[in-house]
């Protein structure tokens, strides 16, 4: 995979706007990048995290009453501790602070709990084409997707939802690395579309639907989309 930027973006959705960015702020101590607007009333508010980007996407109408995904956690590595800081936001979703290079974990790292450990393997080594790096571990750039837990994840067709929804990687072309990834035996959670100037994107599933984005955006590649 021909990244733009070697570091995985992570997006959770959430009704509560005002806790949830004092949380990513104050608690966690992430730097505040600026708010965008995506669309059937979500504003994404972005953050910095080690080259990462958290998105928290505010709702301003009830979310949709989804299962959660299989995204459990978030690890984010931080200079200067001595032990993992777990933490929960306003959500109850789970992050903690890590000593950086704790676990191999350099930026951050998303723990998965999965139905097939087996199937994720292939799927991520394969269709994704990340590193393995280590026993359930996959590495993006300086990314990790860890698999954490082995439980049950129900499927679901909604990318929004309450929660940790979905992962970005960004690519140098978004047609190219959605093709194929297909063709090696991903599966589509959503075709090729264009934000305005500022992105082309396209969504595919791990084995347990979680979905993926594939992000070509205007101001890591230069150029018209």
């Amino acid at each position: 995979m021909n990244l733009a930027k070697p570091h995985l973006d992570v997006g959770l959705f959430s009704t509560q706007r005002d806790a949830q960015l004092a949380f990513w702020q104050q608690t966690v101590g992430l730097p505040y990048d600026h708010m965008g607007k995506v669309g059937g009333g979500v504003q994404q508010h972005r953050h910095h995290m080690n080259g990462s980007i958290l998105k928290m996407n505010h709702s301003r109408d009830p979310l949709p009453a989804v299962p959660p995904s299989g995204i459990v956690g978030l690890e984010i590595a931080r200079d200067g501790l001595a032990a993992p800081r777990p933490l929960a936001d306003p959500d109850g979703n789970r992050v903690s602070l890590v000593p950086k290079g704790a676990n191999g974990v350099a930026g951050i790292a998303v723990l998965l709990r999965v139905n097939d450990p087996a199937a994720h393997d292939r799927f991520w080594t394969e269709a994704m084409q990340f590193e393995r790096a280590g026993e359930d571990r996959y590495r993006c750039g300086d990314s990790l997707i860890v698999i954490a837990e082995r439980g049950k994840v129900e499927r679901s067709p909604q990318w929004r939802g309450p929660g940790y929804r979905y992962t970005t990687v960004q690519v140098w072309d978004c047609l190219a690395e959605y093709a194929g990834i297909l063709a090696r035996g991903g599966t589509s959670g959503g075709e090729p579309r264009i934000l305005g100037e500022t992105v082309r994107y396209a969504f595919v599933c791990d084995p347990d639907g979680n979905h993926i984005e594939i992000s070509q955006r205007a101001s890591l590649t230069g150029g018209k989309l």
